[in-house]
């Protein structure tokens, strides 16, 4: 079984589905099985402390699978950046083909890559940012929905317009982003004008994720209304699973004039990192989309991929062609 798209030719898997970034959970132990499965996965650069470290993620991935496999780099404004520069000639000496940027201006990035034969997909919330990056000079761009986890932007525009106006202007390949758990979801981007879609809430809640199983079964039990946004007024929104702890965040925001500072101590990485480990879903802030209310089971990676394109073929060769008179 496979449907082909422009994506799946210009990146060599097999599927139209990809694992995004994800901060704390892209490891070897999640990106191996899904490039086992057909679909691309991406370890998370700065999920590892120091670039030696990406190295060796990058090495002991290569030790479980033999299929394309990318890396993502995230590039945030910050008083101290990382080694940017350390990060990516870790990334270029480990032999990754592939990389996902998300962020702040990635040109120099993009650039360095480019010139090692590196493929760049860049995460973008807009049209018009989406273009930029087209503009750039990268090889596919992944359109954020406002339904996804992580930061939607500040626009507020749900995958049923933005994938379509940026498939509108957009001329390189392109996966849609935030909604997706399903073959219905896959059909319903291809439609849209995607070229594949990219999940990252559904393959957390997978065996093989790196993530405590009082998660991933709190994701199973939760509904699509059961995600909050923080930081709105700090004009950084970030959707994340709604627990204890982001409605306290929520509430101090709702009184007005609130800075970072009064957060900080309840939306800090290691905080989350510490309610991870303890298996405790209130404990930190933690990253999810609205799809939540699409989940329902634990299945593995190669269950999940299997079924997404089963249901996905089924859907285009027998509902919606008998649709057509």
């Amino acid at each position: 079984m496979a449907i082909e798209t422009r994506f799946t030719k210009a990146f060599g898997v097999k599927h139209p589905i990809v694992q995004g970034g994800m901060q704390w959970v892209g490891y070897a132990e999640m990106v191996a099985p899904v490039a086992n499965a057909g679909a691309l996965g991406f370890l998370t650069a700065l999920t590892q402390p120091t670039p030696e470290l990406l190295a060796k993620e990058i090495a002991r991935t290569k030790e479980m699978t033999d299929k394309p496999f990318g890396v993502n780099l995230t590039i945030l404004p910050a008083i101290k950046p990382p080694p940017y520069a350390e990060y990516r000639q870790a990334i270029i000496e480990g032999g990754v083909k592939i990389v996902e940027t998300a962020g702040y201006k990635p040109q120099e990035h993009v650039d360095h890559f480019k010139q090692h034969g590196i493929k760049v997909i860049h995460k973008c919330t807009a049209v018009r940012h989406a273009l930029s990056a087209e503009r750039m000079g990268v090889d596919a761009i992944s359109i954020d929905g406002f339904e996804c986890a992580g930061h939607p932007g500040e626009d507020d525009i749900p995958g049923l317009i933005l994938i379509p106006a940026a498939a509108n202007k957009v001329k390189i390949p392109m996966l849609a982003s935030g909604g997706f758990a399903d073959g219905r979801g896959l059909v319903a981007a291809l439609a849209l004008g995607a070229d594949g879609v990219n999940m990252g809430t559904r393959f957390c809640v997978t065996q093989e994720a790196p993530i405590h199983e009082a998660f991933k079964r709190r994701m199973v039990e939760n509904d699509e209304r059961q995600t909050q946004l923080i930081f709105r007024t700090l004009h950084n929104t970030a959707r994340v699973m709604k627990n204890a702890v982001s409605t306290e965040v929520a509430a101090i925001e709702a009184r007005g004039g609130a800075k970072f500072e009064d957060v900080q101590h309840l939306v800090a990485g290691v905080r989350g990192r510490q309610a991870m480990t303890e298996g405790d879903p209130d404990g930190g802030i933690w990253s999810a989309g609205q799809v939540q209310g699409l989940i329902d089971d634990i299945p593995t990676v190669q269950e999940l991929v299997d079924r997404i394109i089963a249901d996905a073929e089924s859907i285009i060769k027998t509902r919606l062609a008998n649709m057509v008179g």
